[in-house]
């Protein structure tokens, strides 16, 4: 989750000089390439033991995961700040826990509910105070909000739809075969912009971002999220999924230079009360 969170930062990096779709395209061609070697040994027999059900699981998991959340996302950052970017996902814990319980049948019980509160009580808390977020009330700063919005149901359902894969199938297969899948639709996609990139004039820094982008928060910090997801409930992923917004924020500084205020302090001292509740609570229900 902390590898996730520094997609919001790292998005509007990369959004203030690349085009949407080419920078998306590029996304899942490196978080591809660098998953690759992880996987390739035994690759077509793993792909061909796959059932017809689970490859309709990792066809969602690609529309949300790597199409719905990579293109909102970054389409999203363009025209909000990071900290407006962490505000928002911070709906994310409660989001999944709730639609984990729903639909996953994830025990809550009253320990992890107060780990769920105190996370979103934190990121509240981090997001609620400070110099009116920088958001500016536009019509392209709300359509930034709702983007990034998306991203994160995005975000939720990839986490339901990967818990239900990752008890039988490799999660870094099924994070392979995913942004393998999205592949082909963003190079259409990304056909009808390439000619209005000017690569000459992007900077280093936009091109180490697109890098860590695709390498970092779609190969590492995939295989990471799933290969917990395999071990744990839906409701105590959740928990975690604190970690992101904190992780964009405190990013937002250093990247973008923007605001810190000592209040935040505070919410980042809920969120890691948060998650070691719902370490302690997941840590005490398996050793029985």
């Amino acid at each position: 989750m902390a590898v996730f969170g520094s997609a919001t930062p790292v998005s509007k990096l990369i959004g203030n000089e690349l085009p949407i779709l080419t920078a998306s395209f590029f996304r899942v061609v490196l978080g591809s390439l660098f998953l690759l070697p992880f996987v390739i040994k035994g690759l077509s027999k793993d792909i061909k033991q796959i059932e017809k059900k689970n490859w309709i699981y990792i066809s969602l998991i690609s529309i949300f995961g790597m199409v719905g959340f990579t293109f909102f996302l970054i389409w999203g950052m363009k025209f909000v700040t990071g900290v407006v970017g962490s505000i928002i996902m911070s709906i994310t814990p409660a989001l999944t826990g709730i639609a984990s319980y729903l639909f996953l049948s994830s025990p809550l019980g009253k320990k992890r509910v107060t780990a769920l509160i105190l996370g979103v009580g934190g990121v509240l808390v981090i997001n609620m105070f400070g110099d009116k977020f920088g958001f500016e009330q536009t019509l392209l700063s709300y359509l930034g909000a709702g983007l990034v919005f998306l991203a994160i149901c995005c975000e939720a359902a990839y986490t339901l739809i990967g818990k239900r894969m990752t008890d039988t199938i490799s999660p870094l297969l099924v994070t392979f075969l995913a942004s393998t899948l999205s592949i082909p639709l963003f190079l259409i996609l990304a056909l009808f912009d390439f000619s209005d990139v000017a690569w000459s004039e992007i900077s280093l820094q936009a091109w180490a971002s697109l890098v860590w982008w695709g390498v970092g928060t779609l190969g590492i910090g995939s295989a990471l999220w799933y290969s917990g997801l395999s071990k744990a409930e839906g409701s105590t992923a959740a928990g975690f999924m604190s970690i992101m917004p904190v992780s964009a924020l405190l990013l937002s500084y250093y990247l973008l230079d923007e605001t810190f205020y000592s209040v935040h302090i505070i919410g980042i001292v809920l969120v890691l009360t948060s998650v070691a509740l719902m370490s302690w609570v997941h840590a005490t229900e398996h050793e029985h």
